[in-house]
């Protein structure tokens, strides 16, 4: 069997090396090619091109790069056709992988398009599900709820469950040695900043998050922040936090994450699925997400729910607050964390919507990886 992947960013990445991991169990003889990122490649993926490329997000921020995008596409597209595998697997990232699968079949590619991520069509831009079945065959959902959706627009679809399930986590100890190791005492409040894994995000979400951080240390001086972030931030997350007056504790190691998580008291974090992650982790939060204006503009135009946050959504709660577009400011994030900080009654209301969001999740079965192959095969060999 071969199999053409293609992930356009962090989240996509991790979602592909698992399906991968999970397809070489069932199928030990498959071959891949494809688009990723390090966790594609360590399952045996030689990219075309570095993944980040396409790490671009919102209608302002995709203008820029419109040509070299363009390219790619077309690049992408005729490496499927002339390679005519068993299957295309795009993953997330919906207006480049959707654009290629158009293009691929334009080109004669003729075998069936697999979506990992269906759209959140429950959302915004309900349309898109009718446009997406005239390329696309069969959808993994992560959320329990969308296979409806895609089965009314004419796909295929099963819910293979979310992978934040599956991540590993730090146990007691672990969280009590990161504290140690950066003199943190035992009582004082560790606040994770999660302000995106997108250069745009950063440089949007971080000043403000800093901003309602500097506002809680009034109230709270022994307050300590620790800031995760991933590689292709890293850098610019390092320059803007040395000029903020109380120097976070920046981390990227994939084990002293771990162990922030689980130290942590409180998050404040970008929207998206980060909300997921804290939940497995336990960690009550706060989101605050905005866009470039004209982003901000349209999708506050179309959005059909009054809460995007996933842990929200999943356990039919509104446990965790939200300040989005014009209403993401310091001053009411500010005094949103130090709410949550002082209330015992909402820290047990966001613990129990967590909870319930795991297990709608499938946390206790199969890892979401294998479930997510499984339904590929399953899939392929009833098309057969």
């Amino acid at each position: 069997m071969n199999v053409f992947l293609i992930a356009g960013e962090a989240s996509g990445d991790k979602l592909g090396g698992a399906l991968m991991a999970g397809l070489t169990a069932l199928q030990p003889d498959i071959s891949f090619a494809g688009i990723g990122g390090p966790d594609m490649t360590a399952q045996g993926l030689n990219s075309q091109f570095p993944m980040d490329e396409l790490s671009v997000m919102g209608i302002a921020e995709v203008l820029p790069k419109y040509r070299h995008l363009k390219r790619r596409i077309a690049e992408t597209a005729r490496a499927v056709a002339e390679g005519q595998p068993d299957a295309l697997i795009t993953i997330d990232s919906p207006d480049f992988c959707l654009r290629v699968a158009r293009a691929a079949k334009e080109l004669g590619y003729s075998g069936p398009v697999i979506h990992y991520v269906a759209p959140s069509v429950w959302a915004w831009r309900p349309g898109r599900a009718a446009k997406m079945a005239k390329v696309v065959d069969h959808v993994l959902a992560l959320l329990p709820f969308e296979p409806p959706y895609m089965e009314a627009a004419g796909m295929s679809c099963d819910f293979v469950g979310h992978p934040v399930v599956a991540e590993e986590r730090a146990d007691p100890s672990q969280a009590e040695a990161f504290r140690t190791a950066h003199k943190i005492a035992p009582d004082a409040p560790l606040i994770l900043c999660l302000p995106g894994s997108r250069r745009g995000e950063v440089s949007r979400l971080a000043p403000r998050f800093d901003e309602a951080l500097i506002r809680v240390r009034d109230r709270i001086p022994e307050l300590r922040v620790v800031i995760p972030t991933v590689p292709g931030v890293s850098r610019m997350v390092h320059e803007m936090t040395r000029r903020w007056p109380t120097a976070p504790i920046v981390v990227e190691d994939a084990a002293q994450k771990r162990a922030a998580f689980m130290a942590s008291d409180l998050a404040l974090a970008a929207s998206g699925t980060v909300s997921l992650e804290l939940a497995a982790n336990g960690v009550p939060m706060v989101i605050a997400y905005d866009m470039a204006p004209l982003s901000r503009l349209l999708i506050g135009m179309l959005l059909k729910t009054d809460t995007v946050t996933l842990v929200n959504l999943v356990s039919e709660t509104r446990a965790v607050p939200e300040f989005l577009g014009r209403n993401c400011r310091a001053d009411v994030i500010a005094e949103s964390l130090l709410d949550l900080l002082e209330s015992p009654e909402k820290r047990a209301a966001q613990t129990e919507a967590m909870a319930l969001t795991m297990q709608r999740l499938g946390a206790g079965g199969a890892p979401p990886g294998l479930r997510a192959a499984k339904s590929v095969v399953d899939f392929l060999r009833k098309r057969a």
